[in-house]
């Protein structure tokens, strides 16, 4: 397996309303087409994704550009891409 770093998918969060008790499975790589969740695509490196079980029906704010220090929501990161 290769070490990998994340891609940068999108520059903001994504807004998802998820089901209470419904697993989620966040992409890490940043490479998948279904943002903000996982396709697959981080096959073959040490990025695997990250399982988000919801607590109640809610809007979530995922992370989008894969630099949250609070995976798999977004803390604001993005805000400072590029300093």
């Amino acid at each position: 397996m290769t070490e990998a770093m994340p891609r940068i998918a999108r520059t903001t969060p994504c807004a998802i309303m998820v089901k209470k008790g419904k697993d989620y499975f966040w992409c890490r790589c940043g490479l998948s087409q279904g943002q903000p969740f996982c396709d697959g695509s981080h096959k073959g490196s040490s990025l695997a994704p990250l399982k988000y079980t919801a607590e109640r029906n809610e809007w979530v704010w995922f992370c989008g550009c894969k630099q949250t220090h609070t995976p798999p929501l977004c803390d604001g990161s993005h805000k400072h891409l590029g300093d």
